[in-house]
């Protein structure tokens, strides 16, 4: 497994971990009104994984699960709460500047990442600018050269943003995160906001990259379709705790969790003979303000019990793959 979810997993070769993050928790602090005491809100509590360089591990989940807090975490945009973050072998911090190098994020909407005032040869020569001491020409053959990689035209260096189609903006968005030569990619739902045809081809160029680059990718997403074809690893998200953990593979195939199979019940499959139920979960999240005792899913789950509703259950292996859950799903 080339990222693990708990302690008690086999460690990944040390070489080859990029992120390696152990309990990480962040937690805010929210007014509730005048007179009355703030409360805490738990958006991330207690995540534990290992990242290969060369692996991409997927984070899924319902809106409010985590995800994009998770992804502030690992950019260093914010300091977790608790837990501990290694990132190429260094305590993470926000002011070390080779660390803030070496993780980039993609982020969703590439309508909104890009400035409009700036032309794309500015846009992917300003890290350079900042963070190296290269002289004009050498930053302008750079951002050519990486123009060329994501499959743009680098006669296109002096043309603006809303000159690009979505896909085409989206790439420049990829090629500016690869300018300062980063080991990992935070990709926070990179290709979302994009039709299915040019998915595919954004999708395409991510894993081409990897392969060249030896990247490791952190893929924030909740299109369980789209996660099958990128993820070596899947890790399932609910109110802000890992509720399932394993390879894509065994998570498709045979997930262990409740929730998980309620996510994949719910994702296309384009195979008309394949006949599939669909798990249709009553209620809505709860909120992360007042979360259920026991296990927080429990409220919504349809094999709910007594125990379910006092203990909350703890991530632990079982059949292939790790899953919080006390009664989990079987063959």
């Amino acid at each position: 497994m080339m990222a693990v979810a708990a302690e008690k997993s086999a460690p990944a070769t040390a070489s080859n971990v990029v992120v390696r993050a152990r309990d990480l928790a962040r937690h805010y602090e929210v007014s509730r009104g005048m007179f009355r005491d703030k409360a805490t809100v738990k958006a991330l509590d207690g995540v534990s994984f290992d990242l290969e360089a060369g692996k991409t591990l997927a984070v899924v989940g319902e809106s409010g699960c985590g995800k994009s807090t998770l992804a502030r975490l690992v950019t260093m945009i914010e300091e977790p709460t608790r837990g501990t973050l290694m990132i190429d072998g260094k305590q993470a911090t926000a002011g070390d500047p080779q660390l803030r190098q070496a993780v980039q994020i993609v982020f969703q909407n590439p309508y909104g990442s890009l400035n409009p005032r700036q032309k794309i040869g500015a846009i992917l020569e300003e890290p350079l600018k900042i963070n190296t001491a290269l002289g004009g020409s050498e930053r302008r053959r750079k951002g050519q050269e990486m123009m060329e990689r994501v499959g743009l035209r680098s006669e296109h260096y002096e043309r603006y943003p809303h000159m690009f189609s979505g896909g085409q903006r989206q790439r420049i968005a990829v090629a500016r995160a690869l300018m300062l030569n980063p080991k990992i990619l935070v990709l926070d739902e990179p290709v979302s906001a994009l039709d299915v045809s040019i998915q595919a081809q954004v999708l395409n160029i991510l894993m081409d990259l990897q392969n060249d680059l030896g990247l490791a990718y952190l893929f924030i997403s909740h299109d369980l379709s789209v996660v099958q074809h990128i993820a070596n690893d899947i890790m399932v998200m609910y109110l802000g705790k890992p509720v399932e953990f394993g390879s894509a593979e065994a998570v498709f195939n045979k997930p262990r969790h409740p929730y998980t199979a309620a996510l994949l019940s719910a994702t296309p499959v384009a195979d008309p003979a394949r006949k599939k139920e669909r798990i249709r979960l009553e209620g809505e999240l709860p909120s992360p303000l007042n979360p259920p005792d026991g296990c927080n899913f429990n409220p919504r789950c349809w094999r709910s019990k007594d125990l379910c509703r006092s203990t909350e259950p703890e991530l632990e292996e079982g059949g292939g793959q790790q899953r919080a859950c006390h009664y989990p799903l079987e063959d």
